[in-house]
């Protein structure tokens, strides 16, 4: 059985259609409840449960994709109550220095943001980049990376109406949450900067640099290092550097 924590609920089990199955562990985003997603994950990659197709950890649940036609819902769920998660090998998590601007253009609602919080742009700037984020989930659109640690006097609505496609990269804030975008889109968030990383990228083997439960700070660069790592980037260099055994690992530079 999964072992609970204050904030996890015990797990419930929803049907996705014929082919899917989701166990949710609460309501809310907490790292906790995450725990619970990811030991969940990697204990039935582990127990490698006939049929599974794909797992998809998110905030509170994790969805498994199932060939209907080697096992059912029922069956697949009684197998997973099963599961001793608490014991599964688990995956170590990294940190990620993560190059950002947020200077122009690569701000644009900088100034917006400035004036809703009545923070100053330099205020916004410190606390977003001294916070240290964990990667939650990638959804909404391939390589989405959605955050958690956004400090709490950067929480902001969500806008009225979408603003034109922020582009690729782009740093985005709303709701009380943060995001890294991974490709143009229109968007409700606001644009407060942008890395040259590309932290989704299907050229590359692994497609997806930071996997979900890691860490990431993000630290500031100016327009002249922006346009140097993006040349790296587009050259297939991840130009952010991980280091398993260093608590907080330095950005790689195109050296």
């Amino acid at each position: 059985m999964l072992k609970e924590t204050p904030a996890a609920t015990a797990p419930r089990y929803l049907v996705a259609g014929e082919s899917a199955l989701v166990v949710e562990f609460g309501q809310c985003i907490d790292a906790s409840i995450h725990e619970c997603v990811l030991a969940l994950d990697e204990a039935i990659a582990a127990a490698q449960l006939g049929g599974v197709l794909e797992t998809v950890p998110t905030y509170r649940s994790l969805m498994i994709h199932f060939d209907p036609k080697r096992t059912s819902t029922r069956a697949l769920a009684e197998a997973i109550a099963r599961l001793d998660a608490v014991s599964a090998p688990r995956k170590r998590k990294r940190r990620w220095r993560v190059p950002v601007c947020y200077d122009p253009p690569f701000a644009e609602d900088l100034g917006e943001v400035s004036q809703i919080l009545a923070l100053t742009a330099d205020e916004i700037i410190a606390l977003h980049s001294s916070a240290l984020y964990r990667v939650y989930m990638y959804g909404f659109a391939p390589g989405f990376t959605f955050l958690g640690g956004l400090p709490d006097a950067l929480a902001i609505s969500r806008r009225a109406a979408p603003r034109p496609p922020a582009p690729p990269g782009s740093l985005l804030i709303a709701g009380g949450q943060a995001l890294v975008a991974s490709i143009a889109m229109p968007t409700g968030w606001y644009q407060i900067g942008r890395t040259p990383l590309k932290i989704f990228d299907p050229r590359r083997e692994p497609m997806f640099l930071i996997d979900v439960g890691d860490d990431i700070r993000f630290e500031r660069i100016d327009v002249m290092r922006f346009a140097e790592l993006s040349l790296a980037a587009d050259d297939g260099s991840p130009i952010a550097h991980c280091d398993e055994d260093e608590e907080d690992p330095q950005v790689a530079t195109d050296r």
